[in-house]
């Protein structure tokens, strides 16, 4: 187990962490709406009352708001920070809603690429400065060298020296493979395809629900089928950077498929929502990477970064994918939505997302104090 970090560090992961990622999602928004000629009245890290600011000869207000949990841009012709338009103001040169629709989708979509570009770019930094962690003996790895006590394969009738060569008929190389397709899917039924004597034998089972537990008694739900490779042999290869770039791109998708299986399995009920953490658990974990060293604590920033751009790029009004939806329709329609439609519609979307932070924050307080 690995020591908690001192309170300052959780404070001083957190601001290192959301701090420079919320500016630079906005200043994607920004940088993007000047070059097209959209004048942006109020440029803000943190919501609520404005603890420092000033205005620039542009006009806009640089505010350095109360509340660290996001930011915003409002641009001339908004109604209020979650860019909603306002259906009163003068469609004149300057104006977000005077733009051209592709600028406008263009302007909106800045913010969430942006953070993708920054996730991409970090995990690039990495492959390049430390190298990527590869298994140097694949075949080995795929071979079952022992089972844990109460093993789903060992009861399915698999056998120590086994190689696994499949899983749900798709073939696997070495012991990532099998980690991705068991690890995220707790109670799933599997097909397993494995090798013994040189003839193909399949096992039905189905993944058990463990607890892991990282060094700071973080736990999650992953699927296990208790078993362990006969041998295990990793090294990092530093990758050149025109390697490292795509690399890091095919890293992301991966990822984000992860986020997408997630978010399907809370919604089928397969998982917990009480497995979704808030601000209150990233300023935990931040702390704790932070700890570790930068290393891990970029890699953190990496995946942090990535999750803003995939949650930005929901279709929920109120978030960026949101105004790209209506963008879509207004595309396909050649008319925008109507002001009462979308009035109603950004309204549910400004109360889903209030009511998901109560709800992600709730579990943070539940999970992290002692009747959690």
């Amino acid at each position: 187990m690995f020591e908690s970090p001192p309170f300052w560090m959780y404070v001083a992961g957190f601001l290192l962490l959301l701090g420079p990622l919320i500016t630079v999602h906005e200043l994607g928004h920004y940088l993007v709406g000047r070059w097209f000629g959209v004048r942006a009245e109020v440029f803000s890290i943190g919501f609520g009352k404005e603890i420092a600011g000033r205005t620039d000869r542009h006009g806009t207000r640089w505010r350095l708001s109360l509340l660290p949990l996001g930011g915003y841009v409002q641009f001339k012709g908004d109604m209020n920070p979650a860019s909603v338009p306002d259906p009163e103001a003068v469609v004149e040169p300057g104006s977000f809603q005077g733009a051209a629709l592709w600028k406008r989708a263009l302007i909106v979509a800045a913010g969430p690429v942006t953070n993708l570009l920054v996730a991409i770019g970090i995990l690039a930094a990495l492959f390049t400065i430390y190298g990527q962690q590869v298994i140097t003996n694949p075949e080995a790895s795929t071979e079952i060298g022992a089972f844990a006590e109460g093993s789903a394969a060992e009861a399915a009738g698999m056998e120590v020296g086994d190689r696994i060569v499949a899983i749900d008929g798709e073939a696997v190389t070495e012991f990532n493979d099998i980690v991705r397709a068991i690890e995220l899917y707790p109670g799933r039924d599997l097909i397993i395809t494995a090798l013994r004597d040189g003839r193909e034998r399949t096992f039905a089972m189905t993944a058990a629900r463990a607890t892991r537990e990282d060094g700071f008694g973080n736990t999650s739900v992953v699927g296990r089928i208790g078993i362990a490779p006969a041998a295990l042999e990793v090294a990092f290869q530093r990758v050149p950077l025109i390697e490292a770039i795509p690399l890091a791109t095919a890293t992301c998708w991966d990822i984000t498929k992860m986020m997408v299986t997630g978010i399907r399995q809370i919604v089928t009920g397969e998982r917990s929502i009480k497995e979704l953490g808030g601000p209150v658990k990233i300023a935990k974990y931040s702390g704790e990477q932070l700890s570790l060293g930068i290393t891990p604590f970029a890699f953190f920033v990496a995946l942090i970064s990535l999750n803003l751009a995939f949650i930005n790029f929901l279709p929920i009004p109120a978030l960026d994918g949101g105004h790209l939806a209506f963008y879509a329709a207004e595309a396909i329609r050649r008319k925008p939505a109507g002001p009462e439609a979308t009035e109603w519609a950004y309204r549910f979307g400004i109360v889903f997302v209030l009511v998901f932070m109560v709800v992600v924050t709730w579990n943070d307080i539940t999970d992290l104090l002692p009747f959690g």
